[in-house]
């Protein structure tokens, strides 16, 4: 069972909520704002229920404090108000309220409201999973790599942003930016001796190297979600080169996966300015005249005309990513 806290200093108004939950919810309870914000802490429940009008600490100094603190901030909240309080209902969503309970409070609504906050929890929950499994994923295919973690998201968002302006929709970028961090996922299983040589490779060390991208796909095809299916795609093929000079399989030109075409230039251009043991990082301007230099060779004529046209919104994205200390800490880098 879901845990509910539901906080009002008038007993009758807890004693209805009782009624009306306690057949479907774990319920905790409190009468002012310093018992509701110890009763949080203790239970962390999945949603409180929160009175406005309380003597001493009122439900908005309440609501306040429960988002300032890291472990209860993502709590939701609906505060129970009285009609007449109603003209304050956007200082409510100020303050980090999910939503309002009108009272007299009606049996239906209570619950209704309550459930669907509720799932509203669990997709955001599905969701943050969902993106911390690619991040581990992704991590994974750099463990034994001097890449750090910002390379993955920073090329996500060339990647995205080179969709956009080739006229791809929001839900299909979007989607290309989470598969595009996976590309290198099948470094996993390539020696360290070879992921951390302060050298160039010899020969025999890139046939190894190149295995990468068949290893990538071969992990991440085992799963039928669109995601996983761009992913492994890109993994396979992003090293192929539009002359069909590349890897694994030699393609050339329309030939390649769009996908994979899109994320080899960002993924070049951003391993580019990179300091890695071989080599220093190169200026933002050097990379682009190299992505200029292997246009119609290494990379679609087409795409990279759309790069160099979209290049100032790039090295602004490089220096947003490069502001975070953590690839995951920026929740919000899913919406752009």
């Amino acid at each position: 069972m879901k845990n509910i806290l539901a906080v009002d200093d008038e007993p009758n108004n807890l004693q209805l909520l009782r009624q009306i939950l306690k057949d479907r919810y774990n319920l905790h309870f409190a009468t002012n704002g310093t018992k509701a914000l110890e009763a949080a802490e203790k239970h962390m429940p999945d949603l409180i229920l929160l009175d406005i009008m309380m003597p001493e600490m009122n439900g908005y100094e309440v609501c306040k404090k429960l988002k300032e603190s890291p472990k209860m901030r993502s709590i939701p909240v609906i505060f129970v108000t009285a009609m007449s309080e109603i003209e304050d209902e956007a200082q409510g969503f100020d303050v980090g309220a999910v939503d309002y309970l009108q009272k007299p409070l009606s049996g239906p609504i209570v619950r209704r409201r309550v459930e669907t906050h509720l799932s509203l929890v669990r997709v955001q929950q599905l969701e943050q999973s969902r993106y911390e499994a690619i991040g581990m994923l992704s991590r994974a295919g750099h463990y034994n790599d001097t890449d750090t973690g910002q390379h993955i998201w920073r090329m996500a968002a060339y990647a995205r942003a080179l969709a956009e302006a080739i006229g791809w929709s929001t839900e299909q970028a979007e989607l290309l930016e989470l598969a595009a961090p996976m590309h290198d996922t099948g470094k996993i299983g390539i020696p360290d001796s070879i992921l951390k040589a302060p050298r160039a490779l010899s020969t025999d060390e890139w046939v190894v190297m190149k295995t990468h991208t068949q290893i990538g796909y071969e992990i991440l095809q085992e799963s039928s979600a669109p995601l996983f299916e761009m992913a492994a795609e890109i993994a396979l093929h992003h090293h192929e080169k539009w002359d069909g000079s590349g890897y694994p399989s030699g393609l050339s030109g329309e030939d390649i996966p769009l996908v994979a075409q899109i994320v080899a230039i960002a993924d070049v251009f951003d391993a580019l300015t990179m300091k890695r043991p071989y080599k220093e990082a190169w200026k933002s301007e050097e990379a682009l005249a190299e992505i200029l230099r292997n246009k119609g060779t290494h990379f679609n004529p087409k795409l990279v005309d759309v790069f160099e046209e979209n290049y100032p919104k790039i090295v602004q994205l490089k220096r947003k990513w490069n502001q975070f200390s953590s690839p995951l800490s920026d929740k919000d880098r899913f919406g752009g």
